[in-house]
């Protein structure tokens, strides 16, 4: 946990995200000035360095300047996010805790057969805050040059090459098992808890292939560390211009945005989520952030709670055709989650800093 206050009093926000979790700090009492009295926590269910990661200290930093007070980041990682997101449902619905959910919180209940939360009853969504594409990236090592290479290159040598996620049930890793699964693909998937240690064992060499969001991939692909092959979104990204689409590729059934938002436990007053929606859009619509998005590989949305409650009810209802394929195609999905035992002197579902997403 990441956490620093500016008086001993101050009351700290937890805010969790969907396979990763961040804490916001106290948000407010009522919807008026007391969101100034705030200092708290992001609670994030993923490890460090992540998209969940980069936005939520973005917006705890924002919010810190803001109201003079120290709101800071919690990641509490482990099972896909359900651990971090699992203890965020079981906090008070006083608006001092927040969970910064990745888009994965709406694939779990396909994945999972079992799950700590229902992630429609225990939770309010606030807002959709920004969309993150995802890509194919490789290490130079790899002679692949292109999509279309990398396939190939896979066909030739079946069972030689593995490829990383963020982990089991994100975006980037069911785009890739749909890439896998449609084109007879003989390759083995390497999750880690989070975007970060992914992309470092891809950086190494140990999976030169990394599916990952344009967010958790920039500064490796900045310094060369690793190569993008395809986005797998509608249009090309202003951060990659020279890098095609999935169906520029070839493949156009091989696309999905990842996504960024905030939910409240259920139960949270109407003000508190109102008011915590619109100081994230304010804070979106700020010239140096509005300008850090698109460089830091996100996109601004800043939906309203009845537009993110919309959305996660559609996406956990109808689960997209990466996840049904996926779920269908390997039952050893289909899992059952149970909590973890707590460990004296240690928070339940807390992992040591690393886990990103």
């Amino acid at each position: 946990m990441l956490s620093s206050r500016d008086e001993p009093s101050a009351t700290p926000i937890s805010a969790a995200v969907g396979g990763r979790s961040c804490a916001l700090g106290r948000v407010e009492r009522r919807a008026g000035a007391e969101l100034a009295d705030a200092a708290g926590a992001h609670h994030r269910p993923f490890q460090p360095g992540g998209s969940t990661d980069i936005f939520a200290r973005l917006a705890a930093q924002k919010l810190s300047e803001q109201f003079g007070k120290q709101f800071y980041v919690e990641n509490v990682a482990g099972a896909t996010g359900n651990v971090g997101t699992a203890q965020a449902a079981r906090a008070a619905p006083d608006g001092h805790t927040l969970l910064i959910a990745f888009s994965s919180y709406v694939v779990n209940p396909t994945l999972f057969a079992k799950l700590p939360f229902d992630p429609e009853k225990d939770f309010a969504p606030v807002t959709l805050a920004v969309a993150a594409p995802n890509l194919v990236t490789v290490n130079p090592s790899l002679p692949a040059r292109n999509l279309k290479e990398l396939v190939a290159l896979i066909k030739s040598n079946p069972g030689k090459y593995t490829y990383t996620s963020g982990g089991v049930g994100t975006q980037a890793h069911l785009l890739a098992e749909m890439l896998r699964l449609s084109q007879g693909l003989d390759i083995v998937h390497v999750p880690f808890n989070g975007a970060a240690p992914a992309i470092a064992s891809a950086i190494a060499g140990h999976t030169p292939i990394a599916w990952a969001t344009i967010a958790s991939a920039k500064q490796a692909l900045e310094s060369g560390q690793l190569r993008a092959l395809a986005v797998a979104s509608k249009t090309r990204s202003q951060l990659l211009s020279d890098t095609p689409t999935t169906a520029e590729a070839g493949y156009p059934q091989i696309e999905g945005d990842s996504w960024v938002g905030l939910l409240a436990p259920a139960g949270t007053p109407n003000e508190i989520i109102g008011a915590v929606q619109r100081e994230i859009a304010k804070i979106i619509a700020l010239p140096d952030v509005k300008e850090r998005l698109p460089a830091l590989g996100f996109e601004a949305v800043a939906s309203t709670p009845q537009e993110f409650a919309a959305r996660i009810k559609l996406e956990t209802a109808t689960p997209s055709s990466a996840a049904a394929t996926t779920a269908a195609a390997m039952p050893c999905f289909r899992w059952t989650w149970s909590e973890p035992a707590s460990k004296p002197g240690t928070k339940l579902g807390s992992e040591p800093a690393g886990t990103t997403q």
